[in-house]
């Protein structure tokens, strides 16, 4: 795999600030780069080099990240971002990493001295105001609001959300396990999409039908409920059948998600108080951008009664993860840690 090409990098002295690795765990992808302290205060984080690998090519994330230094010296320090919830002793409760995650282990398998967690959606929430405004799909709101409160849900294996909350003495982001609360249905549709799910189990949650899998969940359900075997086998497959009209089902599918998806950013954006915006930034938004913004997305995110009309001064965008996590999580430690 090849580096992503940044042309700045090669201006920067590397005696301005020590490089340090920053990694963007995903369920299905890992995103790694060396970065470096910029001393710009709008966009702190220069990145060296790029790269981003498949989980199922490697053994674990040691593999990646020796992969990746190849034979070069080891940086002194390494953030991690990823999905779920960090102990104390460094490892990691998570439901879509395929291998466990352990901050010493990694130390030890790659020769950095210090392995430091962060929850992936915290360190995206970092890093949304770093977005490119070329990289925005308005959907609803103002084209700007007040400084205040900014929520970050991305659905992508998982559902991932995090809020930004501006303070004295810089930024705290608050990291949330949103995606495991309980799903919200509005619709007769839905009422019985979730009985039929809860046949398999007691809890249905929020990313079991707002993610990767969850779209699968929701198209499979569709089939049984219509008494049809599905033929669909990836979330990229419904969503491109969706698209191009060629499937029924999955184009119901995808209908009931972006529906969903907006009731729910709905519901976070009135129980976080995220008067400042919503990013929406997952790995399944980009290939859907026009299908979600001409679906009830907006309808049923509005559809809160009274609130409603607070709703409508709350910008709602769909951002670009791309490098988003790893300039985030090095946002983040650079904010931890003086360099």
């Amino acid at each position: 795999m090849t580096p992503a090409s940044h042309p700045a990098s090669a201006q920067v002295h590397p005696s301005v600030a020590p490089a340090f690795l920053a990694a963007d765990v995903g369920g299905t992808h890992v995103r790694v780069a060396r970065v470096q302290a910029s001393g710009d205060e709008a966009h702190p984080v220069q990145l060296l080099d790029y790269r981003k690998y498949r989980n199922a090519d490697h053994a674990g994330l040691g593999a990646i990240l020796s992969d990746f230094l190849g034979d070069g010296p080891r940086p002194a320090n390494c953030v991690v971002a990823t999905a779920g919830y960090a102990r104390e002793d460094g490892t990691v409760i998570t439901a879509n990493v395929p291998w466990p995650l352990s901050a010493r282990q990694i130390e030890a398998d790659v020769g950095v001295q210090h392995v430091h967690i962060v929850n992936d959606f915290a360190a995206v929430a970092h890093a949304a105001a770093q977005v490119d405004a070329s990289g925005v799909l308005q959907l609803c709101g103002p084209a700007s609001a007040p400084r205040g409160p900014t929520l970050v849900v991305g659905p992508g294996t998982g559902l991932g959300a995090a809020l930004w909350i501006p303070a004295a003495h810089g930024p705290v982001v608050l990291a949330t396990e949103a995606g495991q609360a309980s799903l919200a249905a509005n619709t007769e549709l839905e009422m019985a999409i979730v009985r039929h799910m809860l046949r398999e189990r007691s809890h249905v949650s929020i990313e079991h039908a707002l993610s990767g899998p969850g779209l699968m969940n929701l198209y499979g359900t569709l089939c049984a409920l219509e008494g049809q075997a599905p033929s669909l086998a990836t979330p990229d497959a419904v969503t491109a059948a969706a698209m191009a009209g060629s499937d029924a089902t999955a184009r119901r599918a995808l209908d009931v998600f972006c529906g969903l998806l907006g009731s729910t950013i709905g519901d976070m954006a009135l129980l976080y108080g995220a008067h400042g915006g919503v990013y929406l930034a997952g790995g399944i938004l980009p290939q859907i951008r026009e299908f979600l913004r001409d679906s009830s997305f907006v309808g049923r995110y509005l559809d809160k009664g009274p609130m409603g009309e607070a709703l409508q001064h709350i910008p709602v965008k769909v951002v670009e993860h791309g490098q988003l996590g790893v300039i985030g999580a090095a946002t983040w430690f650079l904010g931890q840690h003086d360099h």
